[in-house]
């Protein structure tokens, strides 16, 4: 990996990880309104499943990811767009399917 690539900044959110982070920074810069909103719904989708995955109590709320993605860009992505709640309505009402291991097992001690 070439130094100049090597990320060095802190993980704000550690539940969503430095990909999710890279991506919001990624959509904040895009100029074309219509891919900066496909974008942000993708996003939301991305980190409703990696906050299932870190947390599995709760699940996280349109809300939530709506201050998520504001605080993960710094103020310039705003999710108030009749898409974002239109996809969040219809993923919000599919449950989440817990990551559980296949077939119910248990890992076995060694």
């Amino acid at each position: 990996m070439e130094q100049g690539l090597r990320k060095t900044t802190k993980v704000q959110m550690r539940n969503y990880g430095r990909i999710i982070q890279d991506m919001v920074q990624l959509a904040a810069n895009e100029v074309d309104l219509e891919k900066q909103q496909a974008m942000i719904v993708y996003i939301a989708q991305c980190m409703r499943q990696k906050n299932a995955q870190w947390n599995k109590e709760q699940e996280s709320g349109i809300d939530r990811l709506r201050e998520d993605i504001y605080t993960l860009s710094n103020g310039l992505l705003k999710c108030d767009f009749a898409e974002f709640d239109a996809l969040m309505q219809k993923l919000l009402q599919r449950p989440m399917p817990l990551p559980d291991r296949q077939n119910g097992q248990k890992k076995k001690k060694k």
